[in-house]
């Protein structure tokens, strides 16, 4: 009886969860093999190029890099901020004098016993605190780069740019992490409902990522050919 009760959750959720997983595996190579067919790739060499132009023009660009860290320490903040809040209150259902064995919804496909119920809630409140963790990891990396890119270049100096650029894509590589730990949270909150809107919402979502996270290289590759082919010069912007 208690299988019958508990088969979906068993499947679908473990379903969704490899899926997610799988997904973001075959973004990692993606991003290994072939960078510029991904934003990530080509977020990355962007600002390792940055991180060049801003240490080699610093006395013009201090002012620019600082508010731009600046910006990145905040999303990083924002972020952070709301998932030790949500973890906070998540703690607070748990450790309140309501049950949590009741579902919503008794109509609710899946098991509902006490230790199911336990878990749902155990598991958002995971996702959250590792969430929280990558994203203060991400600001400590990015007020180091705060830091080390206004350094004045010099040849006995250990700081080159080369050194900043690797703590500036650590600093960004956790907190694109810790947003992806992040979004995972949904489907775990549609749990509560039933593990089928887990598993639609994992489908959704990875579609949603896809789309997000790759561009259409043909495209990308025609619109540099006519332009060479028109003899379109590349347009610089100076800030």
């Amino acid at each position: 009886m208690a299988w019958k009760q508990s088969y979906l959750d068993v499947i679908l959720v473990p379903s969704s969860f490899l899926l997610f997983l799988g997904y973001h595996a075959w973004l990692w190579y993606k991003v290994r093999t072939q960078p510029f067919t991904t934003i990530v790739g080509i977020n990355s060499s962007g600002r390792r190029y940055w991180v060049s132009a801003m240490m080699k023009d610093n006395e013009k660009k201090n002012i620019l890099a600082v508010q731009t860290l600046r910006n990145a320490i905040m999303g990083s903040t924002l972020m952070a901020t709301t998932s030790i809040l949500l973890s906070s209150g998540l703690a607070a259902v748990l450790s309140s004098t309501y049950s949590i064995k009741k579902p919503i919804n008794d109509s609710v496909f899946g098991a509902h016993g006490e230790f199911m119920m336990s878990l749902k809630y155990v598991s958002l409140l995971s996702i959250f605190l590792f969430s929280f963790l990558c994203h203060s990891l991400s600001i400590r990396f990015i007020n180091q780069v705060n830091v080390l890119i206004n350094t004045p270049q010099d040849p006995s100096s250990p700081v080159k740019p080369e050194y900043v650029s690797e703590l500036f894509e650590k600093g960004f590589v956790l907190n694109t992490v810790g947003n992806r730990i992040f979004y995972l949270a949904l489907p775990l909150l549609l749990w509560i409902f039933g593990p089928v809107l887990v598993f639609v919402c994992s489908l959704t979502m990875v579609s949603l990522l896809y789309n997000l996270d790759f561009v259409d290289s043909d495209a990308h590759n025609k619109k540099t050919k006519v332009e060479a082919n028109a003899n379109i010069p590349n347009q610089t912007f100076d800030v």
